[in-house]
């Protein structure tokens, strides 16, 4: 099965965890950790999905335009890397404009893919999908079935799906905006294996058998940050549990990232989405009908 992959530009700062511990002056390095990314995905003839900062973009025009012409998909991943929380429905509405036509200026293209800045759509922030549509774009992949002291719905369904615009927990097979929800391996819990930290933190095995278990229902999403794959990423004092979800297993995180390019099929998140039978209206219907048999992944089902 084709599953897609995401490699998150934004800036190594960005991680929640160091905000309250950065220097005022900070060292660039956005180009030495997301090439090493590139030659893999070259290496094994992989094409990604690339969820841009805005900020990221305005700094690095010219690498944004040189993924793109190899053949990668350009995401938005808004513009600065504020959660929609903090933004509210006016500042986020200004942020994907400005976040919009930034990539296009680049690309030549209009994104019509977004990832909100720390999966930061959920029920109290489902207005987004208000102004996704109004600005054109196809897919979200921002909803996270779990709960975190930072992100997540857990009761959002674990399949692709239309998310209802008054309770994103709920199937719309009139909706508009498709969502690529972040893959969890469902049984009895939600265990999270989209990547990021959970590629970090989990064996390489574990991660190969939940991707197998998942992949006889539907496609996974693998995400990952290139921070989180170079080992000269700053380090700085944190307290213990900060320094474990920021730290942890980036020595490692490349060479699980390849292990993972060399066992499954990858490929943008919009290719994916136009092969998965679930998106025409009849199927929307169909999966609405049996969301039992897709909210769970337990085996056996």
């Amino acid at each position: 099965m084709k599953n897609a992959l995401v490699i998150d530009l934004e800036h190594w700062y960005s991680n929640e965890f160091l905000t309250k511990y950065l220097p005022s002056e900070k060292v660039d390095q956005d180009l030495e950790a997301v090439k090493p990314i590139i030659d893999l995905l070259e290496k094994y003839n992989v094409s990604a999905t690339f969820a841009v900062l805005g900020t990221y973009a305005k700094r690095n025009p010219e690498l944004i335009k040189k993924i793109h012409d190899k053949g990668h998909e350009i995401q938005s991943h808004c513009y600065s890397h504020k959660t929609l929380k903090e933004l509210g429905k006016d500042a986020f509405e200004d942020e994907i404009k400005r976040s919009v036509d930034l990539l296009e200026s680049i690309t030549g293209e209009k994104p019509v893919g977004f990832r909100a800045p720390s999966f930061s759509i959920d029920n109290s922030t489902k207005w987004a999908f208000e102004i996704l549509e109004k600005y054109g774009f196809k897919y979200d992949s921002s909803i996270f079935p779990i709960k975190t002291m930072l992100y997540g719905e857990p009761k959002a369904p674990v399949n692709i799906y239309k998310p209802c615009k008054e309770d994103i927990t709920k199937y719309d097979s009139k909706g508009k905006i498709i969502e690529f929800p972040m893959t969890v391996l469902k049984i009895g819990i939600n265990i999270p294996i989209a990547g990021g930290f959970y590629l970090r933190i989990f064996p390489l095995w574990f991660l190969k058998l939940g991707i197998r278990h998942v992949n006889k229902k539907r496609p996974v999403i693998i995400y990952i940050h290139p921070w989180e794959t170079y080992p000269n990423t700053p380090r700085f004092k944190l307290p213990l549990f900060s320094r474990f979800v920021a730290y942890y297993g980036i020595n490692s995180s490349l060479s699980k990232f390849e292990a993972l390019l060399n066992e499954f099929e990858f490929s943008t998140i919009n290719d994916v989405l136009d092969d998965y039978s679930c998106l025409s209206d009849s199927s929307v219907k169909s999966q609405n009908l049996m969301h039992e048999n897709y909210s769970s992944d337990a085996v056996g089902k």
